[in-house]
Order: structure tokens, then C-alpha cells, then sequence
């Protein structure tokens, strides 16, 4: 197992990788994402800092795990923590990110708005965890672990079958790896990642990005190892709250994952809870699983096409979801920066968490 390593800042753009014509030629075809990255970075040194935080070697190329972080440097500053591609299959989100970094990148050099808003946020971005796995055209690593069955957690709810983590092997699907295994390099890098940047006792919101389940875009939020609400569920009950008064015609729905189904190892479970050991709860995870099964429904074709199961074939389904998105990245920026503003205090806390209690576990009583 490749060991943990970390390149320095040079400036705000690391050095990157040297490459033939030939791995260009492959890169282009298999992992497009990653020169997009490496593409954005090169443009924009002057308006982000970009870091290296690990070289996974495959296929004779050094594919590079990037940080890229905008905004303000104060260590008490909010923060938003997005990342995308844990799962190599699900690229779309990957292209989601970099699709909505494009713009913000772009607005930074004419909008004032803009501008003001980064001088008072920390923005983090992990936009390709899993670059072998994108490479590869898999869910998993390029040890066959998948990363976000990965954590050590362990459910205490009943599981599906298989998809909810197991330990069986790497070639089936959803393995979690070996027991007291060492942390595969990918998970190793968020976690490095969290603590270098979530230490402010100011509010964190993070964003991870994946496709792949039913015919709705939905807004996951902890646990996925417990049906049991999470601590701080008023904050979820404002934040949805805010978004569906703000957009009352969106297209998402706001639930935790139990709702659906429990699983073993999730990462931001296990972060969520490493972060409440340390006496800090101002952390707010969120997932933005894609509804792919409406673009299958939409071209059954792609049922025969394992890519197709989870990102859109045609260019302007694509075009669509790359847009779709950006005002929900938008928004979430905004509540980031004005979390004072809607996150309940103690009196209205207990309200919200009896809420809570009766959109999304009214089952449990």
C-alpha cells in the first residue's frame, strides 16, 4: 500500500507532473478531469492556491490527488468543504465541481460581488479523490476498496446486502477492505484535508458529489450508520428550511441516508463524529446524490453501458446537469458566509429537532 505523501505549497501552483505525448493522448480519452483540474490551476494561480497532497502511481503515469482553496486565509473564517469523484465511475460530479469552479474562477476577475463574498470564506475543494479509479472506470480504488465503505465505522443498523460495506474480497463491489488495515491513500488525504482546514471554530459546510440512486436528485445528510437523528439536526431543519423558502421550485429532496439504507465506513460519518470528539459541532455534511436513474429512464440504451448507469450520454444532458447545479454550489456559499443568521439558538433548536423528528423519523417513535 502506497504511503502517505505530501508535496509542498510553491506558491500557489505546485509543480505539476511531466508528461509524453502519449500519456496526454490517454489522460485526454480516460481521466479528461484530471487535465481540466490541472487546466483551471494553471489559469488561475492568481486567484486560488493549489496543493499536492498525493501522487498515486498507475498504469506508468502519476496521477495527482490536488487541494484547491479560495477565499480568505483568517483561520476563524466559515468554510465550505466540497469534494467529488470518491467513486471513479461517478465522474459527473467531478465535472459538476469543476464546471461551477470555472465560473466562480471567472467572476472573481469582474464581479464585485464575488470578490467580496471570497474575502470572507475559506472555500476547500478535493475535486478528484479517486483518480484511478476515474482512470479505470470503476466505483472503487485502484486496490479495489471503495473509498466511502472505507471509514472505520461500523453500522449499527442492518446493512444491504453486499452494498452496504463488506469484507469479503476486492472483486466484488462495496469492499471495505481489510479489518485494521491501513487507511487507503484517498480516504488518508480527506482526512488530512479536514484537520489542516476545519480547526476554526467558525461553521463548516462540506458538499460531496455522486451519482447513481433513483430518479431524484437528493440532499444527504448523516448518518448513513444510524437511523438515530444526528445531533445537530435543527441546523439541517434551518438550512432546509432556508433553501425551500429561498427556491421553492427546486428539484431536490433534503433527507438523511437512512432514510433509505444504512451502510459501513462512511467518510463523512466518520468525520462528523471525529469532529464532535474534539468538542467542536459546527460541522454540517452534506451529499448530493444525482439521480441517474432518470437519465437511464430517458435513454434505456445506457443500461447497456456501465458509464451510462451513472453519468449522461448525450451532450446535452450533460450540458443541463453541469448547470443545474450551480445555484445550489451558489447558495451553499451564502448560507456558509451568513450561518449566524439562520442557525437556530437553543430555544428554537428544540423546536426544530421535534421537526425533524416528524418529516424524517416519525417511523422511529
Amino acid at each position: 500500500m502506497e504511503t502517505l505523501t505530501t508535496a509542498p505549497l510553491c506558491e500557489n501552483l505546485p509543480p505539476l507532473p511531466q508528461r509524453t505525448i502519449e500519456e496526454r493522448r490517454k489522460l485526454k480519452i480516460k481521466l479528461p478531469e484530471l487535465l481540466w483540474v490541472e487546466k483551471l490551476m494553471r489559469k488561475n494561480a492568481a486567484h486560488m492556491h493549489a496543493r499536492t497532497e498525493h501522487t498515486l502511481h498507475h498504469d506508468g503515469m502519476d496521477l495527482p490527488i490536488y487541494s484547491l482553496t479560495l477565499g480568505s486565509q483568517k483561520p476563524a473564517s466559515p468554510t465550505l468543504l466540497i469534494t467529488g469523484g470518491v467513486h471513479g465511475l461517478e465522474r459527473i460530479g467531478t465535472q459538476v465541481i469543476l464546471s461551477w469552479l470555472q465560473t466562480l474562477l471567472e467572476r472573481c476577475r469582474w464581479d464585485t460581488h464575488t470578490k467580496a463574498l471570497l474575502a470572507q470564506i475559506h472555500i476547500v475543494i478535493l475535486p478528484l479523490v479517486n483518480p484511478v479509479g476515474m482512470l479505470n472506470n470503476t466505483r472503487s480504488n485502484g486496490n479495489g476498496i471503495d473509498l466511502n465503505r472505507h471509514a472505520p465505522v461500523q453500522a449499527n443498523e442492518k446493512t444491504p446486502f453486499l452494498a452496504g460495506g463488506h469484507r469479503l474480497g476486492n472483486w466484488l463491489p462495496w469492499y471495505r477492505g481489510k479489518t485494521g488495515a491501513e487507511l487507503e491513500p484517498e480516504l488518508a488525504v480527506m482526512i488530512k484535508v479536514f484537520k489542516r482546514y476545519m480547526q476554526s471554530p467558525a461553521t463548516t459546510l462540506g458538499m460531496d458529489l455522486h451519482s447513481g440512486f433513483g430518479f431524484h436528485d437528493r440532499l444527504w445528510f448523516p448518518y448513513a450508520y444510524s437511523k438515530e437523528p444526528i445531533a445537530n439536526i435543527s441546523d439541517y431543519v434551518a438550512l432546509k428550511l432556508m433553501w425551500e423558502r429561498n427556491y421553492p421550485h427546486h428539484n431536490y429532496l433534503f433527507e438523511p441516508q437512512s432514510m433509505h439504507y444504512c451502510t459501513h465506513g462512511d467518510i463523512w460519518d466518520y468525520l462528523y463524529d471525529l469532529n464532535k470528539a474534539e468538542g467542536n459541532s459546527h460541522f454540517l455534511p452534506l451529499t448530493l446524490e444525482m439521480g441517474s436513474w432518470n437519465w437511464v429512464k430517458k435513454r434505456p440504451r445506457q443500461l447497456f453501458n456501465f458509464n451510462g448507469l451513472f453519468n449522461p450520454q448525450l451532450p446535452h444532458r450533460r450540458a443541463r446537469v453541469l448547470r443545474d447545479h450551480l445555484v445550489l454550489l451558489d447558495f451553499l456559499c451564502s448560507a456558509t458566509l451568513n450561518h449566524e443568521q439562520w442557525q437556530p439558538d437553543k430555544k428554537m433548536a428544540e423546536s426544530f429537532a421535534q421537526m425533524a423528528q416528524g418529516i424524517w423519523y416519525k417511523a422511529r417513535q
